[in-house]
């Protein structure tokens, strides 16, 4: 049967009829599931499994383009639509969650002789629905479902809420510098960039913000001390009791009401807290385990670490500063690196035009996975900036995928791949496309030149197609487990940060860089210098992952949170833990901290490190067979990025490396000697 190359169409969505759409469309999906449910038939795929696989992708196709817009373009209009639908889909989830009868209809279907017969990939997406109804509370009645019901609803209004505080808070502050010599240090292309981004606002001089492609470079450069702290004061402050904006974007009382709802919801299942909870689809066995992973790593990475800091003491001190503070530690840090290695991000920042490190990018993905990656003028588009592709191997479209790549006003920040559409074969036969919307926040192009990334940037930008490639090269055609559904939260980072690998090979290098001016790629001396930099305070880095996977974990271990001081306590714990480095006590990091209190990862953001050790260990085969082998490239495709949710990570990592993995890999990439042979 014929492929669906259908792309949705933003131009058509109109922000303040989408509640009522949604309201429509879930009674049609209540009406269906009723109806579903009335059949005297034994449940098969065709009258049990297919209509809710439909159903599902119809409600994804209203809501993925929907709640993309309101990352991208978070207006009022979008926001007000959004805040007016997630209730109402939140509302569906649950109900359809708790709802009984369908439960035993989908167990009746995993309980016969006919579940034998169905594929891998249906049995395997049957097996999660069932899990997914015992963590929706199907086993509740009464009050404890209306409650486990509430609960959810109540989380998903204040998960939405903090991120808009976090993206609030971040755009009201900015600070207009009308004296360049404020400004020393930092370099002549951030400065042009500062410069068009108060133009812009109608000012004079040079704009600051608290987005990172502004702030950081002026942590990193400014000499003014006293700019650095007042920047570093507004960043670490925001969302918090303690911000200059008088605590209007508060997001204390909210991280207190989430973690008690959490609790009592983890309760209400019969888990002793929220990360017991939490790792009950995750691959990790138990949170004694987890707690472990990260302590383990901790210790084999902590001598490194202290030497590292004891390093740039010294060298703050060279300089005339005796007393090492947290806003000086990025600025001295970079001085220290140049000083080493003669290099810098900004150095580096011409080399790598975004069009030549996106054209290197394809290049390297065909090679390895016997793809190409051409751009799609058929679609439909948000903003100008953003762009459209189509993958395709031989006469075959596999998939297409969005670009979203510059920072702007009321776009959420960071960088995240997201599901637009999934593959899928329906009841007729016919097969959907995988789409995905890769989006990022690299400093747009200006009038004098194009957009050009440092290699962190690079690097952001290769694991960002990397989720972008496990989504969309999928073969699986069972919706539940293709592409990334399905898949494990602490394995979904292995193929994002496998990808990483290739930004740091001498062989790749010339195949992303170019001078924007002179087309000449990196220079040998200039890659020498990168390479040599690369484990560059890798012992701090690693800790400061370490501090913020365990805080995460432990924070969700708690069994009654009651104020917000009781969350910084906990942080000031886990630091005294594993940090070398104390920051200052104003530091409310927590506030701001997205990933777990708006985003999955909620006692999962360990599952950065778990999923580092799989990479690791995965890139070792190309290293011992090449990296550009494309044996070794297929494999990757056929065993990991193909198969999607469809089998267990565990099995599938087994299956590519032949052996469980450990984390000496991830130890010698970082440069840390010793650590434990332990597995993830």
């Amino acid at each position: 049967m014929t492929a669906n190359h259908a792309l949705p169409n933003f131009s058509a969505l109109d922000a303040d009829s989408l509640p009522q759409q949604c309201e429509a469309l879930l009674a049609q999906a209540r009406e269906k599931v009723s109806a579903l449910l009335q059949d005297p038939a034994p449940p098969g795929v065709e009258n049990l499994l297919l209509p809710l696989e439909s159903l599902d992708d119809e409600i994804g196709q209203f809501w993925a383009p929907m709640s993309h817009l309101h990352g991208v373009l978070n207006t009022e209009q979008w926001r007000n639509a959004y805040n007016a639908c997630l209730p109402l889909l939140t509302a569906y989830n649950s109900e359809m969650g708790q709802n009984r009868p369908l439960f035993e209809r989908v167990q009746q279907l995993v309980e016969s002789p006919a579940f034998a017969q169905l594929s891998g990939p249906q049995q395997q997406s049957l097996r999660h629905m069932l899990r997914s109804f015992t963590l929706s509370g199907v086993a509740l009645e009464g009050e404890q479902a209306k409650r486990f019901a509430d609960i959810q609803q109540r989380l998903s209004e204040l998960s939405t809420q903090f991120s808009n505080n976090v993206l609030d808070a971040t755009d009201h502050w900015q600070m207009i510098v009308t004296d360049a010599d404020e400004l020393a240090g930092v370099p002549a292309m951030v400065l042009d960039s500062l410069r068009e981004a108060a133009a812009a606002k109608g000012e004079e001089g040079y704009r600051l913000s608290l987005d990172i492609p502004s702030y950081l470079p002026v942590m990193q450069y400014a000499d003014n001390r006293a700019l650095r702290q007042k920047l570093y004061e507004a960043y670490v402050t925001r969302a918090s009791s303690l911000s200059s904006d008088g605590g209007k974007w508060d997001n204390g009382p909210l991280m207190v009401e989430i973690l008690q709802l959490r609790q009592e919801l983890a309760q209400l299942l019969g888990f002793r807290h929220y990360a017991d909870d939490s790792l009950a689809s995750k691959m990790a066995e138990s949170s004694e385990q987890v707690v472990a992973f990260l302590e383990d790593l901790a210790a084999a990475s902590k001598a490194m670490a202290q030497t590292e800091v004891e390093e740039l003491k010294a060298f703050a001190a060279e300089q005339g500063v005796d007393e090492l503070q947290a806003w000086d530690v990025p600025y001295y840090s970079e001085k220290l690196k140049e000083a080493n290695y003669a290099i810098s991000q900004e150095q580096l920042r011409p080399y790598f035009p975004v069009d030549k490190v996106i054209s290197g990018l394809f290049t390297v993905c065909g090679q390895l996975f016997d793809i190409e990656i051409l751009p799609y003028d058929g679609a439909d588009l948000w903003h100008k900036d953003a762009r459209c592709y189509e993958i395709r191997r031989g006469d075959e479209t596999l998939a297409h995928f969005y670009l979203d790549l510059y920072a702007r006003a009321n776009k959420r920040g960071g960088a995240w791949m997201a599901n637009c559409r999934s593959r899928w074969r329906n009841a007729a036969g016919e097969l959907q496309l995988p789409v995905a919307f890769l989006v990022c926040n690299f400093t747009p192009p200006t009038s004098e030149r194009p957009s050009l990334l440092t290699h962190n940037e690079v690097t952001t930008l290769f694991h960002e197609f990397g989720h972008g490639l496990h989504h969309m090269l999928t073969k699986v055609e069972t919706l539940g487990v293709s592409g990334i559904g399905g898949v494990e939260w602490d394995a979904v980072e292995l193929p994002s940060q496998f990808l990483e690998n290739w930004c740091w090979e001498a062989s790749v290098i010339p195949e992303i860089s170019a001078h924007y001016q002179s087309g000449e790629p990196l220079p040998q001396t200039l890659l020498d210098k990168l390479l040599a930099a690369k484990n560059f305070q890798s012992g701090m880095q690693m800790l400061r992952q370490l501090e913020f996977a365990l805080f995460d974990f432990r924070l969700h271990m708690q069994t009654d949170i009651r104020s917000e001081e009781q969350i910084a306590e906990l942080m000031t714990e886990v630091r005294q833990q594993v940090a070398v480095l104390q920051p200052p006590a104003f530091n409310r990091f927590q506030n701001s901290f997205s990933h777990i209190f708006a985003g999955g990862y909620a006692a999962g953001y360990y599952s950065y490190k778990w999923a580092e050790v799989l990479s690791a260990d995965a890139f070792s085969l190309f290293e011992e067979q090449g990296v550009m082998n494309q044996e070794a490239g297929r494999k990757f495709c056929q065993e990991i990025l193909e198969r999607g949710g469809s089998e267990d990570a565990a099995v599938l990592f087994k299956n590519f490396r032949g052996r469980e993995p450990a984390n000496d890999a991830l130890l010698r990439h970082a440069g840390i000697v010793g650590g434990q042979e332990a597995t993830s």
